[in-house]
């Protein structure tokens, strides 16, 4: 197989680079920090509650790709629609993240049920556009490929969080008025930076049409139950499914509550906050394009495990900060600027990994339905794990419960020791073969 243009790969990763504004302005950076400190605002109570409601709107979303997600794959597959789904999820993310500025102080409801849905459509969109990966080349280059896309979601994400902090300022509640507009801001920024992804990123398969919505429903179904009887023949996808699980759920967890952690715990200022955002956004674009290239040439079940350790001592360090600090006599949250470039490459190399590996060991005409299967298994970590950090942090703190990363990713790691990427790859491939 041909590696398509380059041309088309720069729009596909143009998606990474335009849907990372939504990830670090809503999720990490600074609307989780403005729900849980200033929306709901117990102070009272190390804000507990709030990072629990925060757990729960984000289990929610997560939940709802699970439910949809194989299924819609199902249906692109059979009717050669990705990009229209796409294009759906898209549009949905930009309405309801652009209506955030709506959510005051007291607001509780609206702001879980807005990041509900503007979550759902934007992880469903992370499904649907990672389904085009195994069409752009062939499947001993779609290492550096994902790591492309990766690489420029944060150098993306790096631009518009810079602009919003300048623009914006800090979380607090005195500066409510401005800090409100952070919506709107990644709403614009997606909607304008997704365009080349639209006009270059080609829709290929032959489409088949079905007379009503009933009928694409029904096929999606039945093409999932057909796929879920077949998984014995995938083995070690189905390994690689199990090992995404445990690593996702603590990979969203760090996501969800790395600038939460640095405000409550490590108690950092601003000018910190800042550098932390700059150094994780630079070491992931780093960690995702150099493990992308080693991917390609030592393979990518093992750069997937390396990147799986890393993470192991990377949570323990996050864990260590305030004791590091007192050993080092440091201030805790200079500490944790270091330790956050040890998180950085692991979560730029460990998500694009992922993704790479699943487009090695899925067919390619049912590449949008493995990647729902692979959204699912992500989603439904995101659930158990935001769940699981919500629960331990209401009982015992949520320094402690950083903890709890770290025994997700050693449950990773020892799944991913069982899977043969070669053998995977030559079911894969006798698929394709079969089908041709």
């Amino acid at each position: 197989m041909k590696r398509a243009s380059f041309k088309e790969i720069f729009g596909w990763a143009m998606f990474d680079f335009a849907n990372q504004a939504y990830t670090l302005l809503i999720i990490t950076v600074i609307f989780g920090d403005l729900f849980t400190r200033v929306i709901v605002g117990d102070a009272h109570a190390d804000y507990r509650l709030g990072n629990l409601l925060w757990s729960i709107a984000l289990a929610v979303s997560y939940l709802l790709v699970v439910l949809t997600g194989p299924v819609a794959g199902a249906v692109m597959d059979f009717s050669a629609a990705r990009k229209r789904f796409l294009f759906a999820s898209y549009v949905l993310t930009v309405i309801s993240t652009s209506l955030l500025y709506f959510v005051a102080p007291g607001y509780i409801w609206l702001g879980m049920a807005l990041i509900v849905v503007s979550n759902f459509a934007y992880a469903i969109g992370e499904s649907f556009i990672a389904s085009f990966l195994p069409e752009l080349g062939p499947r001993e280059e779609l290492g550096w490929i994902s790591g492309f896309g990766w690489a420029l979601g944060y150098v993306g994400g790096l631009v518009a969080t810079a602009f919003a902090l300048v623009a914006l300022g800090e979380v607090s509640e005195e500066n409510f008025e401005r800090i409100r507009w952070v919506g709107p801001f990644a709403a614009v920024f997606f909607l304008v930076a997704a365009i080349p992804t639209f006009l270059w990123l080609q829709e290929r398969g032959r489409a088949r049409r079905l007379p009503g919505l009933r009928q694409y429903v029904g096929i999606g179904f039945r093409r999932v139950r057909a796929t879920l009887g077949d998984l014995p023949h995938y083995r070690d996808l189905t390994i690689l499914m199990v090992s995404v699980f445990f690593a996702m759920a603590g990979i969203y967890i760090i996501i969800s509550f790395t600038f939460i952690y640095g405000a409550q715990v490590i108690q950092w200022d601003e000018k910190v906050r800042v550098w932390m955002f700059i150094t994780v956004q630079l070491t992931a674009a780093c960690g995702a394009l150099a493990f992308g290239f080693l991917q390609d040439r030592v393979g990518a079940r093992r750069t997937y495990v390396a990147t799986l350790a890393l993470w192991i001592l990377a949570v323990s360090l996050i864990f260590a900060t305030p004791w590091l600090g007192h050993v080092l006599d440091l201030e805790a949250q200079h500490v944790f600027l270091v330790v956050g470039s040890v998180a950085g490459l692991c979560l730029g190399s460990t998500q694009s990994a992922g993704r790479a590996l699943v487009g090695v060991l899925s067919p390619r005409l049912r590449a949008a339905e493995f990647f729902g299967f692979w959204g699912l298994s992500s989603k439904l970590a995101a659930i158990v794990g935001l769940l699981g950090l919500g629960v331990l942090q209401l009982l015992v703190g949520l320094h402690l419960s950083i903890l709890f990363c770290a025994l997700l990713f050693g449950f990773a790691l020892l799944a991913a020791l069982g899977l043969d990427e070669k053998r995977g790859r030559q079911v894969a491939e006798a698929r394709e073969s079969r089908a041709g």
